[in-house]
């Protein structure tokens, strides 16, 4: 990579870990980013609202493929002292994103200078960690003829700009369930005048192990209690309304609609059972992501002719990612870049992503454009 590509790519980063922005509150870090595209490339630019993203021309006979990067930050605070920290209390980088689109923009500079055998997409996403923002940028795989996508995640516990590859599903699917349970309340000393949920709510997290039961899946599931809310300090109550909040996961989007028509049916015989009103709501919500082997060989071969530590993945991250909408469309694959072995982890205060595998990412990216 061009040094001083670099030196502009990591001056952008710092830039954006400054100003943190969360999921759908992107307005500066989506202008900046735009901003700098401007003002250092000839590159087309599209404003989506949202969003944007950049093209090189190469020729209408060309090619077309895409590189995205997501930019949006976590409700965390900036505990580390750095000269660069988060301007914002509550709000920082923790998972990355911010060198994710230094990446791609450092990327995007190359190719403004170096030029490309094929047209060039060069998505800039909001709101990946809440699952929404892939899903508002993947119809321009269909509408632009988009062949293939490429993206990746920094990776602390991984060796320094070693590369994680693995075909098929690279990220498993999730999604968030709250449900709520209306009976009726009633004085606690006769409780039999009233319809309590906590029995459902206590039956239906006893049944977790029965319908995440690994014998009914070809792939991993998983359901997670995350919160259960039911009546407050009044003892002399027995509370009519309940929530219990969940995360469901899974190997395979198929096998998430499975594990969410078993809970779904759990959840109505409980209602059932002890005489409740009940609504379930979803949120955040991940598509599998599942990489096309002929992209995820394109990645292998560009790493090894670089001479990166190529690591072959053999089970999926339980951690979800909201790339799989773009690979649901077209052809595609997301890997890892290490970040060191003891980097801290990522969501956490202790994290900063690693400035040194900027050019690992820019240098792959290349490798594939050219290839």
């Amino acid at each position: 990579m061009d040094k001083d590509n670099l030196d502009r790519a990591v001056a952008l980063r710092h830039e954006l870990h400054r100003h943190p922005e969360l999921s759908y509150r992107e307005v500066w870090t989506k202008q900046h980013l735009f901003d700098f595209l401007k003002q250092n490339t000839a590159l087309e630019l599209t404003d989506k609202g949202r969003w944007f993203y950049a093209v090189y021309r190469a020729g209408p006979d060309k090619p077309n493929i895409a590189f995205r990067a997501d930019f949006d930050a976590l409700p965390i605070d900036e505990t580390i002292d750095l000269p660069y920290g988060s301007q914002f209390p509550g709000v920082a980088h923790k998972c990355g994103h911010d060198g994710h689109s230094a990446c791609l923009a450092g990327f995007a500079l190359e190719i403004d200078r170096k030029g490309a055998d094929k047209n060039i997409y060069f998505v800039f996403q909001h709101a990946e960690e809440t699952g929404q923002g892939a899903a508002e940028c993947a119809p321009l795989m269909g509408e632009a003829g988009i062949s293939e996508i490429f993206g990746y995640h920094n990776a602390p516990g991984l060796p320094e700009h070693a590369i994680g590859v693995k075909n098929g599903t690279v990220c498993c699917a999730s999604t968030g369930v709250t449900i709520h349970f209306k009976g009726v309340p009633c004085h606690a000393s006769q409780p039999e005048d009233g319809r309590n949920p906590a029995f459902a709510i206590a039956e239906l997290v006893r049944g977790i192990p029965s319908f995440t039961d690994p014998a009914e899946y070809k792939g991993l599931v998983m359901c997670t209690v995350i919160c259960i809310n039911l009546g407050e300090e009044a003892f002399g109550v027995s509370p009519g309304e309940g929530r219990l909040l969940l995360t469901i996961r899974s190997e395979h989007d198929n096998e998430m609609e499975k594990l969410k028509q078993k809970l779904e049916e759990k959840i109505k015989e409980q209602a059932g059972q002890y005489g409740l009103e009940y609504n379930i709501t979803y949120c955040d919500s991940f598509f599998a992501s599942v990489n096309h082997k002929e992209s995820t060989d394109k990645v292998r071969k560009a790493a090894k002719e670089l001479g990166f530590l190529v690591l072959e993945g053999d089970r999926p991250s339980r951690g979800s990612e909201d790339f799989g909408a773009f690979t649901r469309c077209t052809g595609g694959a997301f890997f890892s870049v290490g970040c060191g072995e003891n980097h801290p982890a990522i969501h956490t205060a202790e994290y900063d992503f690693n400035d040194a595998i900027i050019p690992t990412v820019v240098d792959i990216y290349m490798a594939i454009a050219e290839g």
